[in-house]
């Protein structure tokens, strides 16, 4: 299987990171299970101090940034894991973001000690000013899907993963970090387990590329989603998605809302809305999982106070 990620470099990754992103919980959630039809296990990648998986991958950019300062863009989870990562380290970090993103996410970023800059649009154009500060200011540009890095240490929830069997694992896909990641492991040491990546309707660039062979860019986004509303792929992320991804599947706004306020009456989760993903893809199709076990990773809990009232009430 021939992809940019290599498994000795996801194993040695796991010293580089914080144990307090490491060993999440993972346990069988039964009270989901009616409403599944499924046995359903849950990989909790919230309980840590940025509140999403970004912070494994973001340890590893920072270990080798040996005192350079950095810039990245972000929807808001990779801004706060860099900010964090970069603090401990006595590092200068610049993170560019929709001025529409989640004010809880924005505000994480600047109490982390970040300097933040906004733009009018979307993260699409954040990625572009990214770029042109990293370019002028001769720092470090952290990209992330693209930089490896982020990719293997996401990765590292797949080495969590493959000790309990399971007959499938559904990822949320965005950018493809989460994806490629944890299904470059699971496909190596866990062939038999489907990996399937999961992705709104109304932000499906990844998924129409992954289903085509090739890149394929919208115009827009139209979901709550935010973490994973990216336009534009990246053409090398989409090749290694490509090698590990059995299927990609598009899901509607109303099964995300729907996933959210079962994880939160069930099993007692606030989680945003990128984190249902895995529960919607149950809920669409629940004849393909039925008497299976499978594993969603919840993957961020950054979610808009008054937002999440409004979806789960």
């Amino acid at each position: 299987m021939q992809t940019r990620l290599d498994l000795a470099r996801i194993q040695a990754a796991r010293p580089l990171i914080d144990p307090i992103f490491l060993d999440t919980p993972l346990y069988r959630c039964e009270a989901l299970e009616p409403a599944l039809g499924c046995a359903v296990s849950i990989k909790l990648e919230t309980a840590n101090p940025v509140r999403s998986f970004k912070g494994r991958g973001t340890e590893v950019v920072a270990g080798g940034l040996a005192g350079q300062a950095a810039v990245c863009a972000s929807a808001g989870n990779l801004g706060q894991a860099l900010a964090w990562s970069a603090r401990g380290r006595g590092l200068d970090v610049t993170v560019v973001a929709s001025r529409y993103a989640t004010p809880a996410k924005l505000a994480r970023i600047r109490a982390l000690g970040a300097r933040l800059e906004l733009v009018d649009g979307d993260h699409e154009l954040a990625r572009e000013r990214a770029a042109a500060i990293a370019r002028h200011d001769g720092i470090r540009l952290v990209e992330d899907s693209l930089d490896v890095e982020t990719c293997e240490g996401a990765a590292t929830i797949g080495l969590e993963l493959v000790g309990t069997p399971f007959d499938a694992v559904l990822i949320a896909l965005g950018g493809g970090a989460l994806a490629t990641g944890v299904g470059h492991v699971v496909k190596t040491l866990a062939s038999g387990t489907e990996v399937i990546c999961v992705q709104p309707l109304g932000a499906p660039a990844m998924t129409r590329s992954w289903h085509e062979r090739r890149v394929v860019t919208t115009d827009t986004t139209d979901t709550i989603a935010d973490g994973v509303a990216g336009r534009r792929p990246i053409p090398e992320v989409l090749a290694d998605l490509l090698q590990v991804a059995d299927d990609a599947v598009l899901v509607r706004e109303s099964s995300i809302i729907a996933g959210m306020r079962l994880l939160f009456e069930h099993a007692g989760l606030v989680v945003e809305p990128s984190a249902a993903l895995g529960i919607a893809a149950l809920l669409e199709d629940p004849g393909r999982f039925a008497g299976k076990h499978v594993v969603t990773i919840v993957c961020g809990g950054n979610a808009d106070p008054a937002a999440f009232r409004r979806w789960v009430a």
